[in-house]
């Protein structure tokens, strides 16, 4: 079933155009990813989703409500949680801290509650906490609680990101770029999370540059180039797309294909 559905978007930034006439859905329970050179317009797909821009043709349907000109804080109170191409934590406030940031949308306490230490508010941080440790452990990053965010590794970083997001209760949760920057180890763990967040019912909606996890984890693959669909389908559609060979995975991924296959 169609969750989210991008129709007929464009995007002129002065006279540029970063989008153009762009349609594609994404569905309920799968793991779509959006692939293209840097400069094809994928960021700006994901700034549209999000509210970071508004489209200048078009519109983008959520359940089939648009979300044309709703603020960012709007669109992620309906479950619509991104993480960014860089890191961006907290740094200065611990690993537990910075998560159950994340789950502030929970709260229910209201002020007097919070004025006398209410029962209610008590059990309620007790929840919230429990919470935090759960998203965590399920991250892998349990042991790092007490541990500033500015001391982990980068690739702890990015767990942690995602674990924010995940304390946001994500519907769709578009990931942008996730292993950037991470060796092989971090990136085979985060390519497990992804699996492990989508198996939790979590819609995921991917941007990446490392073509391994995208054809390994991918349902489906949107490919943009210069701000155009030039392709939608399968990976192993994609991966044969003489159209996406040329523009994107170049000859030469073309041969690596063909020797694992030999």
């Amino acid at each position: 079933m169609s969750l989210l559905r991008l129709q007929n978007l464009t995007v002129r930034f002065g006279g540029v155009t970063a989008v153009k006439d762009v349609t594609f859905e994404v569905l309920e329970g799968e793991i779509l990813s959006l692939i293209g050179p840097n400069g094809a317009g994928k960021t700006t797909i994901f700034n549209l989703l999000t509210g970071f821009a508004r489209p200048s043709e078009g519109d983008i349907l959520y359940r089939g409500s648009s979300l044309v000109g709703r603020a960012t804080h709007e669109i992620s109170d309906l479950g619509i949680i991104r993480t960014f191409q860089k890191t961006m934590v907290f740094p200065t406030i611990s690993v537990m801290a910075g998560t159950l940031v994340g789950l502030h949308s929970s709260v229910r306490a209201g002020g007097w509650d919070i004025l006398w230490n209410s029962r209610r508010k008590r059990r309620e941080e007790a929840a919230l906490l429990a919470r935090a440790r759960e998203i965590l452990a399920f991250t892998g990053i349990a042991d790092k609680g007490d541990v500033l965010a500015r001391n982990l590794s980068y690739g702890e970083q990015r767990l942690l990101e995602i674990a924010v997001g995940m304390a946001a209760n994500p519907q769709v949760f578009l990931l942008d770029e996730p292993v950037s920057g991470m060796n092989a180890e971090e990136t085979a763990r985060v390519r497990r999370l992804i699996r492990a967040i989508r198996d939790r019912g979590v819609t995921i909606f991917l941007v990446e540059h490392n073509m391994n996890v995208v054809m390994d984890i991918s349902d489906r693959i949107v490919v943009l180039d210069h701000g155009e669909k030039i392709a939608e389908g399968r990976p192993e559609t994609i991966q044969r797309s003489p159209e996406v060979i040329r523009a994107y995975l170049g000859e030469g991924y073309e041969r690596a294909r063909a020797r694992r296959r030999a």
